[in-house]
């Protein structure tokens, strides 16, 4: 009874930081649930809902109770830090993001490479570069969050749990959403949470069974992408103005702070898939 609770406890907190990697950027929820073993049973609540409930129900109730602590606990902390150092979070992420970078590189040649892969990652980066810098030309960055919008963060979101690497808050930092988002989710807004979770359900609903079979047929051309989505997301949020060498110097520091945060992340990952690919082997063997 009490490793049974132990390990309720523990797909809690595993709960917990898949909420936290779905609001932090740089840290991809949909990562977070493969190095926990639980990709596949998320897919499979997307695509089938009530097999997969019927099938996983034990597991996907202290799954969905961490994450509603992990989102719901850290949204509070990043409007504070937003509110007061905006420079200095911004550079942290952009050293989080970075950081993945490596990772996902590796994880991208697992099936080999192909000039189409390297094709694929060079020709996402460069649309998803021309593709920001026009929306900031064109909108001048003025767009005022609505319900609207908010259920456009919920569907990129979306995307993020289910194409794991691909961190979406980078893109909604630079349109400006990101700030009045958190803060939303973190004093409880309605307006703000209600359409946020439609898009993601919505988002995660339509495109997973797409997603996945893209994956299972065309692996490393999907995976290259998200290193070049990834990659252009990080290089278009580094601020362009500092003021002062102090400030410039302070940015590098959360920079790397955030790059050995991301790295650390990735260690634990290896760990923890580790761990779980001898659990299995033990099983199967008994």
């Amino acid at each position: 009874m009490f490793k049974k609770i132990l390990f309720w406890l523990y797909r809690v907190l595993q709960g917990a930081l898949i909420g936290v990697g779905s609001i932090l950027p740089g840290v991809s929820g949909g990562v977070l649930c493969v190095m926990f073993g639980i990709y596949r049973p998320i897919m499979e609540l997307f695509t089938h809902p009530f097999k997969a409930l019927k099938k996983h129900i034990f597991l996907f109730i202290p799954i969905g109770i961490g994450g509603v602590l992990g989102f719901f606990g850290l949204a509070k902390l990043v409007e504070y830090f937003f509110e007061t150092s905006p420079q200095y979070m911004v550079c942290l992420f952009f050293g989080l993001i970075a950081g993945t970078i490596p990772s996902l590189y590796k994880e991208a040649g697992l099936q080999g490479r192909t000039k189409g892969s390297y094709v694929a990652m060079i020709a996402s980066f460069i649309g998803l570069t021309v593709f920001l810098i026009l929306m900031e030309t064109l909108t001048s960055m003025s767009i005022t969050p609505n319900i609207w919008w908010y259920f456009f963060c919920g569907v990129i979101w979306g995307l993020s749990l289910i194409v794991p690497g691909l961190s979406s808050s980078s893109i909604l930092i630079f349109i400006g959403l990101y700030q009045p988002m958190t803060s939303g989710i973190a004093n409880f807004a309605l307006d703000v949470i209600i359409p946020l979770g439609v898009g993601i359900v919505a988002s995660a609903l339509a495109l997973a069974r797409g997603v996945n079979t893209l994956y299972e047929k065309k692996y490393s051309i999907i995976s290259h992408i998200v290193i070049g989505l990834v990659s252009a997301s990080a290089i278009m949020i580094v601020p362009r103005s500092y003021n002062g060498i102090v400030e410039i110097l302070v940015c590098i520091v959360c920079a790397a702070v955030g790059f050995a945060a991301a790295m650390g992340m990735d260690k634990l990952g290896v760990i923890i898939n580790k761990k779980n690919e001898n659990e299995e082997a033990k099983a199967t063997n008994e």
